[in-house]
């Protein structure tokens, strides 16, 4: 599929509002782009080069557009999904989404009937339309741990990778499920999953298959992702395993009243087991406004990652399943017919009544923001891999930019993912653009920004604990109160270098529900905090988190 020049008529500062006032509307935008839309960015420029040698100080990325996408959707041909891949389709459509990823869960009939299956749609959509950027995936069952999205730039093997993998790594389908400390297999479990990664990384460098990503699913709904193990995923290829949810699907589940008064966002109800990483304390098992433990605790896991000074990027998803408030159930079988002997789910049939669900549809909800300067399946991984990414929930946000600049350098800066290289006592300028909402969300609310936090923790290098979970030098240093603020502005907000280098990350939300973080007020004052079991109203406590921006500081 060939990378298309983003158009010139696009523009991350300029809202759909004053768009449609300069006589250039979001549904025109939308058509020209195809299905799924077109992103709101300048031109594409290519960044500077350095000089060969030394690294230069500063840094010059270049303009960005933020295509929306969903790398966890599911439909007949997972074992316990429900839509139609059209139905799936159609939905991130309506919602606005730029790209998606069909990652079926694992499993035989999966991987010697349905994947094939599943492609031909694909193939047929991509040809229908070429800005339906449509990727094959793979939920894969990591052995000893949790659950990965895997999936493979459009070529003429993605989809023999996916299988070929399948049935090689995926730890459901060899039995490589033990992961508790002590037990007889655990280590070869871990070490399998270390290697399935390596397999991954050398099937992109012989060129098998042009990309390939990993991104860990839901990873402490469980509690089993150790941070030992998350360290071994990330530095087996960390140009492969780029990352993790840092907000789960099932953001529906606890809506009052829908699924009962122990239910949580994200379906994070469980409790520690004896495959449990020991280490984690019991409310790493919730969500905090939404969000994993490891990415809302300031100061905890995600942090103590980006500590060691390597990127990791986070993201969120629908994971959808089965919507709430949908009225479609599963077809039936027709005699003799199963999901292993076919791969395929019967085509759902429309009840009328409301079914059993915890999910929203692609785009409804969760939304993830990549910045590319082409639009196309390889400029969107190269942008996931780059780290260009900001998530948000409910709409929360039509745009954010970023940039991190020495005051003496003319150029833009470094952006979301990327390296600023400074002198120690520089200053230098943290610049935050945003665009406020300017229509209602599908919920039928106009989401409101209350306030941004500047986030910063100091970058020490490689940790010798692999387990260790936090973070102690990272804290919020900032808060901006934005609220009432409408249509785009920008926050300057200055920044020393000091002795050592360091990490900016933002962090936003309505304002509707704060506390004291988990690892105290003096980290984080007014963090996010479980809600009430079986009261969490997703659409009433909306927040946007950023990926990093890195200074290092030279002598």
């Amino acid at each position: 599929m060939t990378e298309q020049q983003l158009p010139s008529w696009a523009d991350p500062s300029v809202s759909p509002a004053d768009l449609d006032a300069q006589g250039v509307s979001r549904r025109g935008l939308l058509r020209r782009a195809g299905l799924f839309g077109a992103a709101f960015a300048l031109g594409s420029a290519t960044p500077a080069l350095a000089a060969p040698g030394r690294p230069r100080l500063g840094g010059d990325d270049p303009h960005l557009a933020y295509l929306v996408g969903d790398h966890h959707v599911h439909s007949v041909y997972s074992h316990d999904a429900k839509y139609t891949f059209s139905q799936q389709a159609q939905a991130a459509a309506k919602y606005g989404l730029d790209w998606m990823v069909f990652n079926e869960h694992s499993n035989f009939g999966h991987a010697y009937y349905g994947a094939r299956m599943e492609h031909a749609e694909i193939v047929r959509a991509r040809a229908e339309n070429p800005r339906q950027l449509i990727f094959q995936g793979l939920e894969w069952y990591i052995p000893a741990a949790e659950h990965c999205t895997v999936f493979a730039a459009p070529g003429p093997h993605e989809t023999d990778l996916l299988t070929q993998f399948e049935l090689a790594y995926d730890g459901k389908l060899l039995g490589y499920t033990e992961g508790s400390a002590g037990a007889t297999d655990t280590a070869r479990n871990e070490a399998h999953a270390v290697k399935a990664i390596k397999w991954l990384a050398e099937q992109r460098r012989s060129g098998y298959v042009d990309d390939v990503l990993v991104l860990a699913n839901h990873p402490l709904r469980l509690g089993i992702d150790s941070p030992h193990e998350m360290r071994g995923w990330r530095d087996a290829a960390p140009e492969i395993m780029i990352g993790m949810e840092g907000a789960p699907g099932a953001q529906g589940a606890a809506i009052p009243s829908l699924r009962g008064a122990t239910s949580i966002r994200g379906e994070y109800e469980n409790k520690p087991s004896a495959q449990s990483w020991s280490g984690y304390p019991a409310d790493a098992y919730l969500t905090y406004g939404g969000f994993d433990w490891a990415t809302a605790t300031v100061g905890g896991l995600w942090d103590s990652m980006l500590a060691e000074g390597s990127l990791f990027s986070i993201t969120t998803n629908s994971d959808n399943h089965r919507t709430v408030f949908d009225t479609w159930k599963n077809g039936d079988w027709p005699a003799g017919q199963n999901f292993d002997n076919t791969g395929k789910l019967p085509d759902p049939v429309n009840t009328d009544t409301p079914q059993p669900g915890s999910d929203f549809w692609p785009g409804e909800f969760s939304r993830t923001h990549v910045g590319v300067t082409r639009y196309g399946y390889r400029s969107v991984m190269a942008g996931l891999r780059a780290g260009r990414i900001w998530v948000d929930h409910g709409h929360l946000l039509d745009g954010l930019d970023v940039r991190v600049k020495r005051d003496c350098d003319a150029g833009r800066g470094v952006t979301l993912g990327g390296r600023l290289r400074v002198r120690k006592g520089e200053r230098i300028t943290l610049y935050v653009t945003v665009t406020s909402a300017s229509r209602p969300n599908p919920q039928g609310i106009l989401p409101e920004l209350a306030h941004v936090d500047v986030i910063r923790g100091a970058v020490r290098g490689p940790v010798s604990d692999r387990d260790i979970w936090q973070a102690p030098d990272t804290k919020v240093v900032q808060t901006k109160d934005v609220s009432g603020r409408k249509g785009t502005y920008t926050l300057r907000i200055p920044l020393t270098a000091g002795d050592e280098s360091f990490y900016v990350r933002l962090r936003g939300s309505d304002g509707k529900r704060h506390g004291t973080g988990y690892l105290g007020a003096s980290v984080d004052p007014h963090g996010p905090i479980p809600h009430e079991p079986g009261n969490g109203d997703p659409w009433a406590d909306t927040w946007f988190y950023s990926n990093p921006v890195f200074v290092d500081v030279t002598g």
